[in-house]
């Protein structure tokens, strides 16, 4: 097999080609020889397998799609208006399937006696035994079939050790031939037919069971993919004070097959103190210790009544994570669990005992499966995405000269891309980049188009400085900045002359640590004031004054330090402000007191968005979000938002803790290598007679976004995700719409159709995610598809 790794080397070496190597003519089939459901069913009749590259190094697709005959297509489509034609797109989905190169699939190939090639590999989310077959065409050259082999393994090489396989030995790349296999069953003579519908789960690697035809006798036995093992426990640190003990049955998610797989029918879950604040949870079975983990935030703890369960994060000592799952006899259990694990984290976070906190209710229940108020009766349906602008369903044709119209400007900022700006009133964003600021418009087609640079950010004294925070102001003509070597001051930066003509002095004694605007649109008026904050002050800033520019009669200042470290305001003005102790005050004016205090869960909030009419806010913590209802429903006030009129004693809004779940933390964490979290600030999608429907952040290589329509129904895992080859530095919608996304990588910047977002699984995790760099369903013959709808423009400059 391994005589003809030239022509593999030529084949990976000419990076330009998305498709390595292809197959053009075969049948697809799944063969489930166990299963009861049937023996054999044909998923296309005619079809082409081939091998593509990604946009993340070393990872590679198997990609089988259905292929039409000239016209066949365009007859199906029966129109070719623009909205018959994204509907044809959006259907194409189902006319392939797209699989991981992982050594999990065993992927092999085999010749039979009649003479045809067949490629197999395990469908993963089905039943032990099920395969994947795709059935050659005896047209296809013997040739073609062990180039596709040699690529295919070479593929999962460079997937495992994360490096090119040109170097690897033939005994190194042996390891998977999988020959202890057993030999590959036939597809049968009475396979079903090809489905009208298919439902996928599994982001296309999976596909819908049919229940029809007659059981046969199974042809092979193919073993399960190797699950996931558990690592070395912890050495446990001395006890003291215990907390809580239960019994419980414990699983572990298993990155192959997306599942929790029993470890032991019953354990010991112990958590208690260990000096200093900390606390540990430890876990025992009958014959070993399971693990040990300390009570920290990285847990990413979920307790879930319905199913009695307390789902968990573990980062074992050489960095890697695992995901645990504990379930409880009764709801008793979890609960007394549940009371211990919130008090140790509490208490860690706090430094003080737990018998001192005042809202214990309200902390455990933030940490549990909530329901929001309000959900909507109405059944379940697919996010509306035909209320797009015409312009945005515009189907466009590329030639390959196209890339020849990016601008390219290299600028002289160090570093990397650390903040975005986006623009409200003239369709434009800014990017800093170290003491760069660099210009991209937005283009009727939802692409952007860089404009110019701002070399290098000087005071007016000629002192360059790399901005620590910008806004735009003024009908964005111009930009606040701040200095972080001069913490009394902002800078107004004009954007017309690219200087700064202004420096700001907003006190003597008192700093400037965050700023927002006067209300949440006023970047769009010639508003000049703005909302300053300090560690424990809060006051109105207001440029046209003579000398510092604080309004003595708007400023509230606390004698206690409550760590102010972000905020927010609402259409009207109202201001939200958040603090590193993670409570929230809500206030109808500067000025006064707050209208309504929301208690700290512990964690430090480190920005803060609101909804234009005031009835949501939403916070960001390192590992978490917080969304929280603002309308009174209950009292005497009832109808009122807590910036108008406080809420009653027993009656705090009661926050949304919005986190991932620990399976696919924990499998972000596996494909980055142990990356913790770190969400970038929250935004909701912003828009005048706009409703504020999408959430967006991110965290390493991964933009997120929660639907709150999904989160008002209580959707299960409601959110969608993006992975990128870079770290998302920030990301934020553009104005006026949710449907598309700005998003700043180290040394790019991207506009993106929220539309691309997947749901969460094994394949939208590592990267691979139908359509992302890769045709849609070719007519046979024809030169190019019409994938170029899907195509997006990554602007790579001045960066």
């Amino acid at each position: 097999m391994f005589m003809i790794k030239g022509v593999s080397k030529y084949l990976f070496g000419d990076t330009s080609q998305e498709t390595i190597i292809e197959v053009p003519q075969g049948q697809l089939y799944l063969v489930r020889p166990l299963s009861p459901k049937g023996y054999s069913e044909l998923i296309f009749r005619d079809a082409a397998a081939s091998v593509r590259r990604t946009n993340q190094p070393f990872q590679y697709q198997l990609v089988v799609q259905r292929v039409y005959e000239e016209g066949e297509q365009e007859l199906l489509a029966e129109g070719d208006d623009d909205d018959a034609v994204i509907e044809s797109l959006n259907n194409a989905e189902k006319d392939q399937k797209i699989f991981l190169l992982d050594e999990g699939l065993h992927f092999r190939i085999e010749k039979r006696e009649g003479g045809e090639n067949v490629f197999a590999w395990r469908d993963l989310s089905g039943d032990q035994g099920d395969l994947f077959e795709f059935v050659c065409d005896k047209s296809v050259q013997r040739s073609t079939v062990a180039s596709f082999q040699i690529v295919a393994v070479e593929a999962q090489y460079e997937r495992k050790h994360r490096k090119s396989a040109q170097a690897a030995t033939e005994a190194e790349l042996e390891e998977f031939e999988f020959a202890d296999e057993d030999p590959i069953p036939g597809t049968g003579s009475g396979f079903l037919p090809p489905r009208e519908e298919e439902e996928d789960d599994m982001a296309n690697v999976g596909v819908k069971r049919s229940a029809a035809a007659t059981p046969q006798k199974s042809m092979a036995v193919v073993q399960k993919s190797p699950m996931t093992v558990a690592p070395p426990a912890a050495k446990h640190p001395a006890g003291r004070e215990q907390l809580c003990s239960e019994q419980a049955e414990l699983r572990m998610f298993d990155f192959e097959s997306s599942s929790f797989i029993l470890q032991e029918e019953q354990v010991h879950a112990t958590v208690f103190e260990t000096g200093n604040w900390e606390y540990w949870l430890q876990i025992a079975g009958a014959k070993r210790d399971w693990l040990g983990h300390a009570v920290v935030d990285d847990l990413n703890p979920v307790f879930n009544f319905e199913h009695l369960s307390f789902i968990f994060n573990h980062y074992a000592s050489d960095g890697s994570v695992y995901s645990w799952l504990l379930r409880f006899s009764d709801q008793e259990a979890l609960e007394r669990f549940q009371h211990g694990i919130m008090q140790a984290l509490w208490e860690h976070k706090n430094q003080m005992k737990w018998a001192k906190a005042t809202d214990q209710d309200y902390i455990i229940e933030a940490f549990q499966d909530l329901e929001m108020a309000d959900a909507p009766d109405e059944p379940e349906e697919e996010e509306d995405e035909e209320d797009e602008p015409a312009y945005q369903r515009q189907i466009e044709d590329y030639d390959d000269d196209e890339d020849q119209d990016v601008v390219e400007t290299q600028m002289k900022g160090e570093g990397v891309n650390s903040q975005l700006a986006v623009g409200y009133k003239h369709d434009r964003s800014f990017v800093v980049r170290g003491g760069a600021i660099g210009v991209f418009k937005h283009t009727p087609d939802n692409h952007l188009e860089f404009q110019t640079n701002i070399a290098e950010v000087k005071g007016p004294k000629g002192k360059a400085f790399n901005p620590k925070k910008v806004m735009l102001h003024m009908e964005d003509s111009n930009m606040v900045l701040q200095n972080p070597n001069n913490a009394n001051s902002l800078y107004r930066l004009d954007l017309e002359t690219g200087k700064v003509v202004d420096e700001w002095k907003v006190h003597d004694d008192i700093p400037v640590t965050n700023f927002a605007p006067e209300n949440k649109y006023a970047q769009m008026t010639n508003e000049q004031t703005l909302i300053g904050m300090s560690g424990n002050a809060l006051y109105r800033i207001d440029p046209r004054l003579a000398g510092n520019k604080l309004v003595d009669s708007d400023l509230k200042q606390y004698a206690t330090k409550n760590q102010f470290s972000a905020a927010a305001t609402t259409e009207k003005g109202y201001i939200a402000v958040a603090s590193d102790k993670g409570d929230i005050r809500m206030f109808d004016r500067l000025g006064i007191n707050a209208k309504t205090l929301i208690p700290a869960l512990g964690d430090p909030i480190i920005g803060v968005d609101v909804s234009a009419d005031g009835r949501w806010i939403l916070a960001t913590t390192r590992t978490y979000l917080l969304l929280i209802d603002a309308l009174q429903k209950e009292g005497k006030n009832q109808g009122k938002l807590g910036f108008e009129k406080s809420f009653g004693k027993d009656s705090k809004p009661q926050p949304r803790r919005l986190a991932l779940s620990p399976a696919h933390t924990a499998q972000m964490a596996h494909e980055t290598k142990g990356s913790k979290f770190n969400f970038t600030i929250a935004h909701f999608n912003a828009g005048v007679d706009a409703s504020e429907t999408t959430i967006v952040t991110s965290t390493g290589p991964f933009v997120i976004t929660w639907s709150m329509k999904d989160l008002l129904r209580g959707t299960k895992d409601p959110y969608r995700i993006k992975r990128y080859g870079a770290e998302v530095m920030a990301d934020n919608f553009r104005y006026g719409t949710d449907k598309n996304l700005l998003v700043a990588l180290p040394n790019e910047v991207d506009m993106v159709r929220k539309k691309e977002l997947m749901r969460p699984t094994r394949e939208s995790i590592v990267g691979f995610v139908p359509g992302e760099g890769s045709p849609r369903t070719p007519a046979r013959g024809a030169a190019k598809g019409r994938a170029s709808y899907l195509r997006r423009e990554i602007v790579d400059s001045p960066y």
